[in-house]
């Protein structure tokens, strides 16, 4: 190689570290930084060699990875009969739920149902009464949209004081996934709903006999009688083999198991729609058929229970929704809600589905709060607790959405606190 072919090779192996080292800068700073890789001195990275011995033959259903454990956290309840299940939002990727980590909810345990003899029967103030088998219902013309579901009990631990509880203990009553199912309104068209037909009272088959009255607008707006979840049929605690899915609102009305809806003249005022799934003001009222879930987000990394293992660069990462329709602006705060930055939303953005945002933070080693707040296209913006406690007291047990703060010690650790 003559003189200058090497200078030539040599300026640009100078140029190639100093552009590396540039690079490495931006992102970490230093060799304390997380994303550093250390190892000791006088050592080489290896990387297991799995062609030495066979692997694992093929299985009739798909398992996850050993190594992936996040699963569902029960609520303590003095029985199985009514219970939930929170899902890990600390461990999601994307904004799909997989059907398996979906939060549950029952009230009466989970019923196991055959769906070659499971009915769903149309009636009341209809023209044509219907009785369909699950089977008929399949042949039915189809669609599949991606919504999440809330339990309007999600959060209802924060109104008074922080919870010693990571981000799936405060908000892992919602979850998200693809749905598949018919219309409703392609079904109550079929029955042909009578004049004075304002509602329906939809009715599940499980042990509690869940029942909901729901405003016939609605129902022929955008509700699924859902039978698919994610690709497959519906599990059994999601409502196997028919649920509604009702686009925004409360987990609570789109009832399970479902195998009758009556067209009706008024709400029924059934029990989970009065003594249960109420506001209670400060001067004594309630708010009933608070349907609509607000918009709402919360940081999931770093969030409650983790650790930053130590100063430099990380990317704040959560979730947004709102029951209006599609979020449009998600922002952050490092600083206690001193100064809000706006947050990078990733696609795809859609109505009535959680929304991932993300934003870019070098922590300085010091003791920070950091927060999230949503605004959706109606214009609503998320709450302080604050704000929604000054408008509805402490005496109220659901639809908490305000904004979650997670304190950063100057060791590291993350907890839940009221800011």
């Amino acid at each position: 190689m003559g003189v200058r072919e090497r200078e030539r090779v040599g300026r640009h192996r100078r140029g190639f570290l100093r552009y590396g080292a540039a690079l490495g800068a931006a992102f970490v700073g230093s060799h304390a930084d997380p994303l550093y890789a250390q190892r000791p001195e006088n050592s080489s990275p290896t990387l297991a060699d799995s062609t030495k011995k066979l692997g694992a033959p093929v299985g009739p259903y798909g398992e996850r990875a050993r190594f992936e454990t996040a699963v569902r956290r029960q609520a303590k309840t003095p029985t199985n009969e009514s219970s939930w299940t929170f899902t890990p939002l600390e461990d999601s990727r994307g904004i799909i739920t997989p059907s398996a980590l979906h939060f549950e909810r029952h009230h009466g345990g989970i019923p196991i149902l055959d769906p070659a003899k499971h009915k769903l029967m149309i009636h009341g103030l209809v023209e044509r009464p219907l009785v369909l088998t699950v089977g008929e219902i399949h042949r039915l013309p189809a669609v599949s949209r991606i919504y999440f579901i809330e339990c309007s009990g999600n959060t209802l631990t924060e109104w008074e004081k922080p919870t010693e509880s990571g981000v799936q203990g405060t908000h892992g009553l919602t979850s998200c996934s693809e749905w598949t199912g018919v219309p409703l309104s392609l079904l109550l068209k079929e029955a042909g709903v009578q004049n004075g037909g304002t509602w329906i009272v939809a009715e599940g088959a499980d042990a509690a006999v869940m029942t909901r009255s729901i405003p016939l607008e609605k129902a022929m707006d955008d509700i699924l009688l859902a039978y698919g979840q994610n690709g497959e049929a519906l599990r059994p605690e999601q409502g196997y083999p028919l649920r509604l899915v009702i686009p925004g609102w409360e987990g609570s009305a789109q009832v399970k198991w479902v195998r009758r809806l009556k067209v009706v003249d008024k709400p029924y005022m059934t029990r989970e729609e009065t003594s249960k799934y109420t506001d209670l003001m400060p001067d004594g009222t309630a708010r009933r058929f608070t349907f609509v879930m607000e918009a709402k987000s919360v940081i999931t990394t770093p969030s409650g229970d983790q650790r930053l293992p130590s100063v430099g660069f990380y990317e704040i990462r959560g979730l947004a929704w709102s029951g209006r329709g599609a979020v449009r602006r998600v922002e952050v705060s490092t600083d206690g809600g001193r100064n809000w930055s706006d947050a990078r939303l990733e696609e795809p953005v859609l109505r009535h589905a959680h929304t991932r945002f993300c934003h870019p933070w070098r922590w300085d080693g010091r003791e920070t709060i950091l927060q999230s707040r949503c605004t959706d296209e109606s214009g609503y913006v998320q709450p302080t607790r604050e704000e929604l406690v000054k408008q509805r007291g402490l005496h109220s047990y659901y639809h908490n959405n305000a904004i979650q703060s997670w304190k950063v010690s100057a060791s590291g650790s993350v907890r839940n606190v009221h800011a």
